[in-house]
């Protein structure tokens, strides 16, 4: 009887940080690193402070939202800040450049939107 070995996978080289992380790891943990950041860029802020006005209704809300695609009232846990020229991928230091200059954009290429509008969005590639 003859016993069949398993192909051994072959291991992605680690061939950054001293050897502990794939490409694939190093360029996700930059891509995260500046995303995380880019939460603090002014523009988004003001993006959501142009979209907003005092909340009319009952409860401690104090402000709400209007989406910029259906132009609807929501929450601000409701609504999220939506680039117009989507950041793209970084798989290298060649798209570094274009992917900062995507994600760190100015305020008119950022627009509010609710939540239901956000996922149509990248649903259809918009």
């Amino acid at each position: 009887m003859k016993t069949s070995k398993k192909p051994v996978k072959q291991r992605v080289p680690r061939t950054r940080g001293g050897g502990t992380y794939t490409e694939a790891q190093f360029w996700t943990m930059i891509r995260s690193a500046l995303r995380q950041k880019s939460r603090f860029w002014k523009p988004i802020s003001l993006c959501k402070q142009h979209a907003r006005r005092p909340y009319k209704g009952k409860g401690r809300q104090k402000w709400e939202y209007q989406c910029a695609r259906c132009k609807k009232w929501y929450s601000d846990k409701e609504t999220v800040v939506h680039h117009k020229i989507p950041a793209g991928t970084l798989k290298s230091f060649e798209d570094l450049p274009q992917f900062v200059s995507r994600l760190f954009c100015e305020e008119e290429d950022l627009m509010c939107v609710c939540n239901t509008c956000h996922a149509e969005i990248h649903e259809k590639g918009i």
